[in-house]
């Protein structure tokens, strides 16, 4: 069965993003760019992405370069998968690869993980994320973990109702202070 990799950005409070949806504590971008961010996208088929964290990507990988960004070839090849209830189209430059969902996503995602192929990875969409951890979707969490305390944010587990209980994998500190702790989710 395929699994859901959740890969954000996080800080030492748990926050995804600052209050107003800032960002501009992380640090170490790269870092996981150079380490991590090609051994993931090796593992996966599919990227997954909330609305927000969409937009986001699209206004910068299409137009990327592998001169630009060593890993432009592989984030732009790769299927996306978008939820989002507002938008009505989703594009991603002259690869037309992203598919708009607006369907339940834990319902959705329940139903590709039963289907053959390799893992999926939800980047950021903090909100996505919860939702599908509720319904146990979420197989591994890979937190890059910032060293900054922001106080107030966006929580990335929001809502959780029932205790999660987590398996450290593997954690790999970087110079920058960016630990990034690999858990797999226990099921009940």
């Amino acid at each position: 069965m395929r699994k859901v990799i959740a890969s954000p950005f996080v800080t030492l409070d748990g926050f995804f993003a600052g209050p107003h949806g800032e960002l501009d504590w992380a640090v170490g971008g790269e870092e996981f760019d150079r380490d991590l961010l090609p051994e993931l996208l090796r593992r996966v088929d599919a990227i997954v992405l909330g609305r927000v964290t969409y937009q986001e990507l699209a206004a910068y990988w299409p137009f990327a370069s592998t001169e630009d960004d060593r890993n432009a070839e592989l984030m732009n090849t790769i299927p996306k998968i978008v939820f989002s209830k507002t938008l009505e189209t989703v594009e991603w430059g002259k690869w037309q690869n992203a598919r708009l969902v607006k369907d339940d996503p834990a319902e959705t995602i329940a139903n590709l993980k039963q289907q053959p192929g390799r893992d999926m990875a939800i980047f950021g969409s903090g909100g996505l994320v919860s939702q599908l951890a509720q319904r146990g979707l979420v197989d591994e969490y890979q937190l890059r973990v910032h060293p900054v305390v922001l106080g107030s944010g966006k929580p990335f587990f929001k809502d959780l109702k029932e205790q999660m209980k987590l398996k450290l994998l593997d954690s790999r500190a970087f110079p920058s202070g960016v630990v990034v702790l690999s858990y797999q989710s226990i099921k009940q």
